[in-house]
């Protein structure tokens, strides 16, 4: 069975080959930097990390682009705010964002260019529109795309344009020859700051966002490439746009496949800053442990709206350690998998069909209870090396299964020594008080004829 991905283009599962056989270009708009990143954020991100995981595991060498925008409006109101420049505004940012998303086992891109690098590339994109009757020139000196000039505008929101309407990133300004409009280069202001401002072919000014990422895009994986990503939010109107600044001037399509993941929701509305009802990565990270956030996120198909909400990451955790339970019980062999095994099949049909996380982790749920039943390391093993393509069960299980008591490891082991004297002594009520008293403090006892584990409490 071949690999298949819903392509937001085509609203339709297709089968996935790429431009160069064996090898994969992938492009994901990244971060706006200029405050920390959210779990909307961490869910994107995730995504796209099983994405690229899933794509490695398939044979397929990837070249994983995952920009940064680190010039607009937002970045220069909060650097004139902090009184600091841009740049040590976006690289304490960025600085933060890695140490965010390492926690969670998101792995770096291939390459992460950051806009500020790729002026010179969008003013040659903005020249080719110009020439081309795509792009004019405002009285304001700022410089427009002309929608209705490009014949494919809608095509990947579906929607005529009769029907659409200047998206919440569109400011509709004077000059515009119509609403939909949008500005490639905008003119300078004398209230913004120096570092704001770059020298041009269209006057001082500096980049509209839209025109960022055709320029990082094009100048990192070519004029075409084989997927497109980010979050559904970005389909109209910036992924609208690229496609009509970068085949407007190129010519040729810009990506195969276009991928958006679902949205972060709390109390059915969408997570966002706007509305004020987000938690950081580092608020979520001080309450809960980073891989039963990261198990939270990939059990969730990445189409499909994700609902947040602390009994949702308890759940997650409590079902993280009934996995690594299991290899607790029996050490997992080292094993190369085989993709005709029963269950690596199975995991792998899943992941093929769109990158299908919910049944495949249903896989890992199926061979941990055989491995409780059978005790077998090969089937541990298995259970690992698959998870592992997910970014899962890579770490100590009893570390796992131990961590988040308040109680240390030497009163621990004390009292577990003090209640099998006890049992010796055929005290047994004293062996139940002990018990019971390490329960209330969040710790299980396990019995076993090898001896007494512990476990902090579900």
């Amino acid at each position: 069975m071949s690999l298949r991905i819903y392509n937001t283009l085509s609203r339709e599962l297709e089968d996935f080959s790429p431009l160069q056989p064996g090898q994969v270009r992938m492009y994901v708009c990244g971060m706006t930097v200029y405050d920390l990143c959210h779990i909307g954020h961490a869910r994107m991100m995730m995504a796209f990390d099983v994405v690229q995981r899933w794509l490695c595991a398939s044979g397929y060498a990837v070249t994983y682009v995952r920009n940064i925008t680190d010039i607009d409006d937002k970045i220069i109101a909060r650097a004139v705010q902090r009184g600091i420049t841009i740049r040590a505004l976006t690289d304490e940012v960025i600085a933060a964002m890695h140490e965010d998303i390492g926690a969670l086992r998101i792995e770096p891109p291939t390459i992460e260019p950051r806009a500020t690098e790729y002026v010179p590339q969008m003013l040659g994109i903005i020249e080719t529109l110009e020439r081309k009757g795509l792009a004019y020139r405002s009285d304001n000196g700022d410089v427009n795309y002309a929608v209705r000039k490009f014949p494919g505008y809608g095509k990947l929101s579906g929607k005529s344009l009769d029907e659409l309407h200047a998206g919440e990133r569109v400011a509709v300004l004077d000059g515009k020859q119509d609403p939909l409009d949008f500005v490639l280069w905008k003119s300078a202001k004398p209230t913004e700051p120096d570092d704001a401002k770059w020298e041009g072919p269209f006057g001082t000014g500096r980049p509209g966002w839209h025109i960022e990422c055709s320029a990082m895009s094009c100048a990192t994986l070519g004029e075409t490439f084989d997927i497109h990503g980010g979050g559904a939010d970005l389909q109209f109107p910036h992924h609208e746009n690229e496609i009509a600044q970068s085949e407007g001037a190129n010519d040729k399509p810009l990506a195969r496949f276009w991928v958006h993941n679902g949205f972060v929701r709390v109390d059915n509305e969408k997570m966002s800053k706007s509305l004020g009802n987000f938690f950081t990565i580092r608020e979520v990270l001080q309450k809960y442990d980073a891989e039963s956030l990261r198990f939270f996120l990939v059990r969730t198909h990445y189409r499909s709206a994700l609902n947040y909400s602390d009994a949702h990451l308890d759940d997650a955790r409590n079902s993280l350690k009934r996995l690594y339970t299991a290899l607790d019980l029996v050490a997992p062999a080292v094993v190369s998998i085989d993709w005709t095994q029963p269950h690596a099949a199975r995991f792998k049909a899943a992941m093929d069909e769109d990158f299908g996380t919910p049944e495949a982790i249903a896989v890992l749920f199926e061979l941990a209870g055989e491995v409780n039943r059978t005790k077998s390391a090969e089937t541990a093993g298995l259970l690992k090396a698959l998870a592992g393509t997910l970014g899962l069960l890579q770490g100590d299980p009893e570390a796992f299964l131990q961590a988040g008591t308040t109680l240390d490891d030497a009163t621990i082991q004390s009292k577990i020594d003090a209640r099998a004297a006890a049992k010796a002594a055929k005290n047994f009520a004293e062996a139940d008080r002990i018990r019971q008293e390490l329960l209330e403090q969040g710790i299980v006892l396990k019995d076993s004829p090898t001896g007494t584990t512990w476990a902090a409490a579900q």
